[in-house]
């Protein structure tokens, strides 16, 4: 206990010595700093602040004939890109989340063995906010044994909501028990015009929404869901749910993968973020490019 009292706030390399039963070599980086839009309250909405990155990686042990190649280790570089690519993927709310993901990015690194990475805020009150995390490959290869839900993503026009049929249709999709998302665009009514794109992008974000719950109610048994952890949710717990767009469309980064602005597209869009195990387009054409089953109404039997 003193011994883990006196690390707790030493750099995450001194913890990866005191906890090695097997001497590994390390790399480090220190007081790596990024200005990043993060955070769950509405004052960190719109502004950047600094987190602080303290990393230290556990790497296998260099091979006998490595002559000096810089291609043969993980780099430091390797570090960094991976704190910047899931910076760039998405905006988030918590570290928590930030932490997880870069720890697991880096051990993708054939090297890599295991992480210990503090974040830490500096901009929010007179200390250092921050996490720490310690992950090892065996832990990420335990994960990535569980199958993560496969969902059939499903995108329905305006005209097939007001079906008679939508909810025989609905359980016909069902039936082979693959999860199901439904996914819409803005409703048909005429919506306000803004002076700025983004408003009115909001705008339109909003009339999906308007229409996601729409169809929830004419389909019985269905769930209006708006983020990640409810749409995983409801996919291991065989929930029906129908996408509210605007929570993940609006803190999704602009680096990696950014949502497109049509509704087709976005259920594209939505599909591969899950790795849907399909994508079906009812009522609608497909996006060029797009690998999905598309189904005039009549086909669908709409």
């Amino acid at each position: 206990m003193t011994n883990e009292t006196r690390l707790a706030f030493e750099h995450p390399e001194a913890r990866a010595a005191a906890m090695s039963d097997v001497p590994l070599d390390r790399i480090s980086l220190r007081e790596h700093i990024v200005e990043v839009e993060i955070g769950a309250f509405q004052a960190e909405r719109g502004v950047t602040q600094r987190l602080s990155f303290n990393v230290a990686v556990e790497v296998s042990p260099l091979p006998p004939d490595l002559d000096d190649d810089v291609d043969r280790i993980l780099s430091y570089d390797r570090v960094t890109e991976a704190i910047a690519h899931e910076l760039a993927a998405e905006r988030l709310n918590l570290l928590e989340t930030l932490a997880e993901r870069i720890a697991d990015r880096i051990l993708l690194e054939p090297q890599a063995e295991r992480v210990f990475l503090r974040i830490e805020k500096l901009d929010r009150g007179s200390g250092r906010l921050g996490v720490e995390v310690v992950r090892s490959k065996v832990q990420a290869a335990a994960a990535a044994a569980a199958d993560a839900p496969r969902p059939r993503v499903v995108f329905l026009d305006n005209a097939g909501i007001q079906s008679t049929m939508l909810r025989g249709w609905i359980e016909t999709l069902k039936a082979d028990g693959a999860p199901l998302i439904l996914s819409v665009g803005p409703h048909g009514l005429a919506q306000p015009e803004a002076a700025t794109p983004e408003a009115q992008r909001r705008i339109s974000l909003l009339a999906a929404e308007q229409n996601a719950w729409a169809l929830a109610a004419l389909a019985g048994g269905c769930e209006v869901v708006a983020t990640r952890t409810e749409l995983d949710w409801a996919m291991k717990n065989g929930q029906t749910c129908v996408w509210a767009p605007s929570k993940l469309v609006l803190d999704a980064g602009e680096g990696i993968q950014p949502p497109p602005a049509g509704p087709v597209e976005r259920a594209a869009w939505l599909a591969k973020q899950f790795n849907a195990r399909e994508l079906v387009i009812a009522g609608a054409e497909a996006p060029a490019g797009t690998a999905a089953r598309v189904l005039t109404l009549e086909e669908a039997g709409l």
